[in-house]
């Protein structure tokens, strides 16, 4: 049995904490056999191998007398970039429950469990249900919604460096004024009525107005400035900071992704450079 859960995008600009997509990398999880203790296989690094790693104590949290199996790991989400590596992990661990102990567990169960352990929505529910999801998490009650993101391509660099969320969290101000508030809420309602509606001209304009967290990480991130100087050259439609950084993406139409890719190339920056698309199944088993 295989399970597969999608990378992350989250916040999209103004969608602070409430916002994310599902993009096509991924992190597969296959169960072997049974055994005397939770072994897992993998070549990601300097990451436990026993019931230490993040998808067995997530899973252990949903069933505490889960018997132990062996399974081998594989990723292509990278750690501490923003595409919600660690997310994909605690979704995959809360299936690895429900498939190994026959729970039944419906989807708004499972993203019950993975926001209380993540803390917000913004990338478990889509790792989770695919899509474009805009969520709300206030006093342990969880809304969402789950839309189809409009037509388009994400040109995706990824740093060679990590960018902690803690990190990233630390340059963000304590409060808002009202006004401020307002400003920026105001913003955000527009970038997602125009995703819904498929206004990505209108969404992208909204996108990089951003007032709640983008205008105080953009430094954090040297590549940010030719990146979206480059989007913009072209006509893409935003540039933003994927989740809490370092990733940038260019959400730009398809036929100008591999003109604005080529030129990004140019730059000869430290990191990798992908086409990214909607994943719209979030996670998935197979047998």
């Amino acid at each position: 049995m295989k399970i597969t859960v999608p990378a992350t995008s989250a916040n999209i600009g103004p969608g602070f904490d409430s916002v994310g997509v599902a993009l096509s990398k991924y992190l597969s999880i296959d169960i072997l056999e049974p055994s005397a203790s939770w072994e897992i296989m993998h070549n990601l690094g300097d990451i436990p191998s026993d019931e230490k790693n993040l998808l067995i104590t997530t899973a252990l949290k949903v069933k505490p007398d889960l018997k132990p199996h062996r399974l081998q790991m594989s990723s292509d989400i990278p750690l501490a970039r923003g595409l919600g590596s660690s997310s994909s992990v605690i979704v995959a661990g809360i299936e690895l429950a429900n498939q190994l102990a026959n729970l039944e567990l419906t989807d708004n169960e499972k993203l019950a469990i993975a926001t209380e352990i993540e803390g917000h929505p913004d990338n478990v529910a889509p790792a989770l249900l695919g899509n474009l999801v805009i969520s709300s998490y206030v006093n342990k009650k969880i809304n969402y919604i789950v839309a189809d993101f409009p037509e388009s391509s994400f040109v995706t660099f990824i740093p060679n460096y990590e960018l902690k969320t803690n990190d990233s969290r630390s340059v963000l101000p304590k409060e808002f004024s009202y006004k401020e508030a307002v400003a920026a809420s105001s913003i955000a309602n527009v970038a997602i009525a125009g995703l819904l509606k498929g206004d990505l001209n209108t969404a992208g304009a909204a996108i990089e107005n951003d007032l709640f967290h983008e205008r105080f990480r953009q430094d954090l991130v040297k590549e940010f400035s030719a990146i979206k100087t480059i989007g913009k050259k072209h006509g893409a439609y935003a540039t933003y900071l994927s989740g809490a950084g370092p990733t940038v993406i260019v959400l730009s139409s398809k036929d100008k992704e591999r003109l604005i890719q080529k030129e990004i190339e140019q730059l000869n920056l430290s990191g990798e450079l992908h086409l990214l698309s909607v994943d719209t199944e979030g996670v998935r088993v197979r047998a």
